[in-house]
């Protein structure tokens, strides 16, 4: 029991940084309908700036949870400020092109980031500081559930509360609703969709410099390909649940990360990813919208 409860836990925190990544693709897609690929890159971004600012603030003597604290901040910002200069440079320009251009130039886009990271930094893994220290109230329980897992399962649930109020009970929650339900008519009404689109991408490249920050400080490692295997299971955890919906993309990274860990401890890990994607198939067999998604039937 205590076997499945450690893969149960393991699973959990996986997922939960698959869910904040993935809600970044689901909040662009549901919006604009276009897949940012570039979105995993803008993950290894924050991660890496998380370890920049982290590096010097340690040399200060701060507090390791101040130090992730303002580190992960520092991450978020960043990264929004990445993800509104892709959106201005490689999306906005081809905004009325058809559908094939602005997901070329998402591909281009990642590839140039990931390389450009790689010329920066180095090809070498890195290695981060753990800046969660261990809880003493916890060692009974770190069999399974360790002080990375529990921040990672408090902040995603956060997240999850936080835009779940944005997009209902906000201003901009509603002109995002809007924008994502007839982008003309929003027009006519006077919303402003520039400005709604581009603080979706900001929004989504925070979450993912946070989830990456977090991921970041659990392993204990990055280097630059990080953001490609991430950003290709966060949209998978994306169309698992429903890409579109943010409910659907915390519970697509959930189930992604329990068939994971599952698959990793009872079979083997070489046929980790085999059982991730299998369940997206069988998924998407029965429910092609994915699990919490809406068929969209469009009129001719």
């Amino acid at each position: 029991m205590s076997y499945f409860l450690e893969l149960f836990c393991s699973g959990l925190t996986r997922g939960s940084i698959y869910a904040l990544i993935a809600l970044g693709y689901t909040m662009v897609y549901g919006i604009i309908g276009l897949i940012n690929f570039a979105h995993g890159e803008i993950y290894m971004i924050g991660a890496f700036t998380a370890l920049i600012v982290a590096s010097i603030l340690t040399v200060w003597g701060l507090p390791p949870l101040l130090v992730l604290g303002l580190s992960g901040l520092a991450a978020m910002l960043w990264a929004a400020a990445y993800g509104l200069t892709v959106e201005q440079i490689a999306y906005r320009p081809l905004r009325h092109a058809p559908r094939l251009s602005p997901l070329i130039s998402a591909i281009g886009m990642s590839i140039f980031l990931q390389n450009y990271v790689l010329l920066a930094q180095t090809a070498d893994f890195v290695s981060f500081p753990a800046l969660i220290p261990d809880f003493a109230w916890l060692a009974p329980y770190r069999s399974i559930l360790g002080s990375s897992d529990l921040i990672i399962l408090i902040t995603t649930v956060m997240v999850m509360i936080g835009l779940t109020v944005l997009i209902q009970w906000t201003n901009i929650g509603r002109a995002m609703r809007a924008t994502a339900q007839d982008r003309q008519m929003a027009l006519l009404l006077g919303i402003d969709v520039n400005r709604v689109i581009s603080l979706t991408f900001v929004l989504g490249s925070a979450l993912a410099a946070l989830g990456g920050v977090l991921i970041a400080s659990h392993i204990g490692q990055i280097n630059f390909a990080i953001g490609f295997l991430a950003g290709i299971k966060a949209f998978t955890a994306a169309v698992l649940g429903g890409i579109g919906s943010v409910p659907g993309a915390v519970l697509g990274g959930l189930l992604l990360g329990w068939t994971e860990s599952f698959a990793t401890g009872y079979i083997s890990s070489d046929y980790e990813d085999v059982f991730a994607f299998a369940l997206l198939v069988l998924i998407l067999i029965f429910r092609p919208a994915g699990i919490l998604g809406r068929c969209q039937q469009q009129k001719v």
